[in-house]
């Protein structure tokens, strides 16, 4: 009590300033919360009598198999491009760490996709990827003259789960990694250069001095990465709804209860559902990378 007291008169000033926009986010989260929740515990019938609190939205949704299919959906999105983002976020922090000439204009480059906006992205990918003359078949087809043909006939690639989704996740990706790029570099600048000389004097090779060094002091920065994209994931919306629109994720079959079915009651179960998650996961990968932490601490 005395250790808080103590903070508190130390830290007035930043209490006071911190203290409007806490109370800001804590109470549109509260208010938004409540009218999710009633929203989906209110059923209405098909003659407009409404029933509340009721359970049969989300009787509804768990045996709706569109349901189904966006829940895995998304949940391959999350397993497959929380890493990727990771992964092409450390390559690009790495290629970058080092001081060398033209650095920062080849940071700058790397920041590019950031400044597009994502729907901006998402439609110059529907123009690439476009059936039968995107630029994307074009080439793949033989009619540029630098490029070979590989394919006879073009690929629809709207047509498919796999392409469509895999599209949006490329977009998804490119657009999103200087995030991941400049946490992870923010983690690297904060290693001291000493750790590395030292480990040199004792035959330290590059291997041995990441594996060492780097990782375990750069795990809070990699840990950061995976817990806010993991989020984003889960919650991604304008790739999927412009490229892959036909296979749903949870966020894009929220849109379509809400406007198109004009199922707003099962619409707000399946955020709430899609709110339960991002929790679940999040503590899960909490838990996870604390075992990492032990075990790279261990070794």
């Amino acid at each position: 009590m005395s250790f808080l007291k103590e903070s508190l008169n130390k830290y007035k000033l930043e209490f006071l300033m911190l203290l409007p926009v806490c109370l800001y986010l804590t109470g549109f989260l509260v208010i938004i919360f409540y009218y999710l929740i009633s929203l989906s515990l209110t059923y209405v019938a098909p003659d407009y009598a409404e029933t509340f609190p009721s359970l049969r939205n989300y009787f509804f949704i768990f045996h709706s198999p569109e349901f189904k299919t966006a829940f895995l959906n998304s949940l391959l999105f999350v397993i497959v491009g929380t890493p990727l983002e990771l992964a092409a976020g450390l390559v690009l922090a790495l290629l970058i760490y080092r001081n060398f000439r033209f650095r920062g204009i080849v940071r700058s480059i790397f920041i590019v996709p950031l400044a597009v906006p994502a729907m901006v992205t998402a439609i110059i990918l529907l123009v690439l990827f476009e059936y039968p003359s995107g630029h994307i078949n074009n080439i793949l087809l033989g009619r540029h003259w630098f490029f070979p043909e590989v394919i006879a006939v073009p690929v629809n690639w709207r047509d498919s789960a796999f392409f469509a989704l895999g599209v949006s996740l490329l977009g998804k990706v490119w657009r999103d990694m200087p995030i991941s790029m400049l946490i992870l570099l923010a983690g690297l600048n904060s290693i001291t250069l000493d750790q590395y000389l030292a480990a040199e004097t004792m035959g330290a090779g590059s291997r041995q001095k990441f594996r060492y060094i780097t990782l375990p002091l750069l795990l809070p920065s990699i840990s950061t990465v995976l817990i806010i994209r993991s989020i984003e994931m889960w919650k991604e919306f304008i790739f999927p709804y412009f490229l892959a629109r036909r296979y749903h994720l949870m966020g894009t079959f929220i849109e379509t209860l809400y406007h198109d079915w004009n199922k707003q009651g099962e619409a707000a179960a399946v955020s709430v559902i899609l709110v339960f998650c991002i929790i679940g996961f999040s503590a899960f990968l909490f838990w996870f990378l604390k075992r990492v932490r032990v075990g790279l601490i261990s070794i």
